[in-house]
């Protein structure tokens, strides 16, 4: 694959190996086995299944919904990808094994030289949050994309946390903001079990950037602060079962995305609502998150509006077969594929009547 630079762009930006020409070809599904995590078994101690992501590929090319031929490999982040968000004090900061153990949760890490972290741990994350800036130009070229990987919503420009060391999400959405022209408008759709603080607190005064967040508003991480950034925020109770919770994502998803036309949305699609998560504390089954994403997809198909999806949270073993059933109905209910894209694929599919930082509607609680 041609790693040349894109020459659509604006400014004088710096120069990245993430937007790169990507052949039609390719399915706009990002992924490397660099992201998985696996380290003496270290990676264990952390209720977070660090192969999952590997395993969903798996899954997928066994339906034969994909070869290796399909796949666009990500690249990983260099420090002045980064840079392009996070503050160079952060990035000094996690060159301490200590900080990194903290922001993992992964203790033991903090007895380990810092290069082993650095190759070990950070890496796969750096290579998935290179896979989301990737993803998010993708999306406006073709329609669509998904990074297998990805979603670390805890993480803002200037601290981690929650297995969150890059702010990915934050990234994808400055990088097009920066360098695709059209691109002013983002919504974020975060369906993960916990509250996206990360990005929250990023975009906090950007009124380009339109925040929807439904979460169980009893676990981590709490941020009162953060919560001023959420346009459309859904505060859910213990245990919420499907029929509640989707009728809630199908309501709040349509009047998110009439209140403003966003030019991209991101969806951060954690799996951690899955009933008996040991972290999310939701009661979802199975076929409610494969159910959740299609109603998200088919809002987004219906308005011609991209979409770029990230997998971020999930605790169990069985999460990584859910995202690729749910990735595997997206397909069957024609919302993402080869045949999705016809008539598509250019960055001014949607386009905005201005980019002016103008009112991007009123603050909607439901609870």
């Amino acid at each position: 694959m041609s790693h040349k630079e894109d020459n659509e762009g604006k400014g004088s930006s710096h120069h990245t190996e993430l937007y790169t020409s990507i052949p039609r070809t390719y399915l706009p599904i990002v992924y490397h086995p660099d992201y998985n995590i696996t380290f003496m078994g270290l990676e264990k101690l952390h209720p977070f299944d660090a192969g999952k992501w590997g395993k969903v590929i798996h899954f997928l090319k066994e339906e034969q919904f994909i070869t290796d031929g399909d796949i666009v490999e990500a690249c990983e982040a260099t420090e002045e990808d980064l840079l392009v968000v996070h503050t160079k004090r952060y990035l000094n900061r996690l060159k301490w094994s200590l900080v990194v153990a903290t922001i993992t949760e992964i203790p033991p890490l903090m007895f380990l030289p810092n290069f082993l972290v650095q190759r070990k741990v950070l890496k796969p994350l750096r290579t998935q949050t290179g896979g989301t800036i990737m993803a998010g130009k993708l999306a406006i070229d073709r329609g669509w994309a998904i990074n297998v990987g990805g979603g670390f919503h805890h993480c803002s420009g200037d601290r981690g946390g929650g297995f969150c060391a890059y702010a990915d999400i934050t990234l994808a959405i400055k990088f097009l903001f920066e360098r695709v022209e059209g691109i002013c408008r983002a919504t974020i759709i975060d369906l993960d079990a916990h509250q996206g603080n990360g990005h929250e607190r990023d975009f906090l005064d950007d009124k380009r950037v339109f925040i929807m967040d439904v979460y169980n508003r009893y676990i981590y991480p709490g941020d009162g602060y953060a919560k001023r950034a959420i346009k459309r925020r859904v505060e859910l109770d213990w245990g919420t079962e499907d029929t509640e919770y989707l009728h809630k994502v199908e309501l709040h998803t349509g009047g998110a995305l009439n209140e403003v036309r966003p030019d991209i949305i991101v969806y951060n699609a954690g799996t951690d609502i899955l009933d008996g998560d040991p972290l999310g504390g939701l009661s979802i089954s199975p076929q409610g998150i494969v159910k959740r994403d299609e109603i998200v997809f088919r809002a987004a198909r219906q308005r011609g509006i991209p979409i770029l999806m990230v997998t971020s949270g999930g605790y169990q073993k069985k999460t990584a077969r859910i995202i690729a059933d749910s990735i595997l109905n997206l397909h069957r209910q024609g919302l993402i594929g080869a045949e999705a894209l016809e008539g598509e694929g250019s960055s001014s599919m949607v386009t905005s009547m201005m980019c002016s930082s103008g009112s991007v509607g009123s603050r909607f609680t439901a609870v």
